[in-house]
């Protein structure tokens, strides 16, 4: 089967692929036109590690620092424009994408300073200046489902702004998040917005569960335990959708629907594997369901072309299965609130430092133009 071939199916099985990747390079070399021509790339994710790599690496964004530098652009308002000019370029590149889907599709996804995931209303606000400095319709503001966060979705989605919530690790959180946007939905509707061109995805990590609980199972030793390697993130997020479609089938969303109002996809974050041992496209042709994301980077999108095996939905109704995984689980030893409190406290953390990094390389960027 042609690489094309297996892409193609995944894509024919309802499963959006979005690249999670994105740099001026990218732009600039044609690479990502590229992708969404030959490989099915439909939109793209972007976080703060994204950004620092990016900004770390060649010269693409020399001439704009160097512009930034001569009029004596603040450090924070160096790292908006960079990072702000890009996702503009590729929200450009993908509008035909976006036009063909109406508007479920193409999208750019940019994330709030991380440094805000515990502060709402500095969130909402930060929200609120992305999504008018973009001015792109097909955008989508990430914002971390923190608790702090939760409130902060719903009152952006009620100022009609699309929103990509990330950073979702546990079932019970994701209930949260889907609760957050169907409040988001209602208040939008009473401020007068078209529930129409309000869309949203539901970022929740996989790998990072793996790479938690494995760690876990390991130090625990048993024969039990050492045989649940590998179970709990598919497991997870089989569960997750199990949580939406029960949360889909409410009348309080088919009272939202009927308004025009558009699902808030899952989305599937974090399917890089990370353990060697495993297959690199597990995270992927284990999670195959209609009107759902899957955003790579792109060595697990090479991974795909070459070696998935797309065999038709395989989480529908796996739910039951699923949650046996984790009873098993705690029956060994496991704390599984305490993995998620933990994974939600590390993510926050990395986008943190990959924050802070990004300030570093700019202020250095700047320094260098102004001589």
């Amino acid at each position: 089967m042609s690489t094309t071939n297996r892409l193609a199916q995944l894509s024919d099985a309802g499963v959006s692929i979005w690249l999670d990747d994105l740099s001026r390079e990218r732009l600039d070399s044609g690479n990502l036109a590229a992708l969404v021509r030959d490989k099915h790339v439909v939109g793209v994710t972007t976080n703060p590690t994204i950004f620092a790599n990016a900004l770390a690496k060649g010269d693409a964004y020399d001439a704009q620092v160097r512009e930034l530098a001569a009029r004596g652009a603040s450090l924070d308002a160096a790292v908006r424009e960079l990072t702000t000019t890009d996702v503009r370029n590729a929200a450009d590149l993908f509008r035909d994408v976006y036009t063909a889907t109406n508007g479920v599709d193409g999208r750019v996804s940019i994330e709030v300073d991380p440094r805000l995931a515990k502060d709402t209303d500095k969130t909402v606000a930060e929200a609120q200046d992305l999504w008018k400095t973009v001015d792109r319709p097909n955008v989508l503001i990430k914002i971390p489902a923190t608790e702090e966060g939760l409130p902060a979705i719903t009152r952006t989605l009620a100022e009609g702004i699309s929103v990509n919530v990330t950073l979702i690790f546990s079932v019970e959180r994701y209930k949260a998040v889907i609760e957050a946007f169907f409040a988001g939905l209602e208040q939008a509707k009473a401020n007068g917005h078209d529930l129409r061109g309000i869309h949203s995805v539901a970022s929740f990590f996989v790998s990072r569960v793996d790479t938690e609980i494995d760690k876990r199972l390991d130090a625990i030793g048993t024969e039990a335990a050492t045989a649940l390697r590998g179970e709990a993130a598919i497991a997870n997020a089989r569960l997750a959708y199990a949580a939406f479609e029960e949360l889909t089938a409410t009348d309080r969303w088919k009272a939202l629907a009927a308004e025009g109002a558009n699902a808030q996809r899952p989305l599937w974050a974090s399917t890089g594997v990370k353990d060697p041992n495993y297959s690199p496209t597990r995270y992927v042709d284990q999670l195959v369901v209609a009107g759902t994301v899957n955003t790579m980077p792109e060595k697990t999108l090479d991974a795909t072309a070459e070696q998935a095996e797309i065999t038709g939905d395989t989480v529908t109704g796996k739910g039951p299965d699923a949650q046996i995984v984790f009873d098993k689980l705690r029956v060994v030893g496991i704390d599984i609130e305490d993995v998620f409190k933990v994974l939600e406290t590390e993510g926050v953390e990395k986008f943190e430092k990959s924050w802070e990094e990004l300030l570093e390389s700019v202020t250095g960027q700047l320094e260098k133009a102004k001589g």
